[in-house]
């Protein structure tokens, strides 16, 4: 994991074309901004993780019904 310091409105660049902004620092907790592609998903972790869990939901629910077809 790369870590990096950043002040309020520095920023870091990712692959030329995400760029991540700290917006503000508050106490414990750091706002930050994304401008990526459109065609980019951008997810915090808890929704990237039940977005998983629910696409893996699908998939076994999908191969219960083929062998019981």
């Amino acid at each position: 994991m790369l870590v990096l310091s950043r002040k309020k409105n520095e920023s870091i660049v990712i692959n030329n074309d995400i760029t991540i902004v700290v917006v503000e620092i508050r106490g414990d907790k750091v706002r930050l901004g994304v401008e990526a592609p459109k065609e980019v998903p951008v997810h915090r972790r808890e929704v990237y993780d039940a977005i998983k869990r629910n696409e893996q939901a699908s998939v076994e629910g999908d191969s219960t019904n083929e062998t019981n077809g």
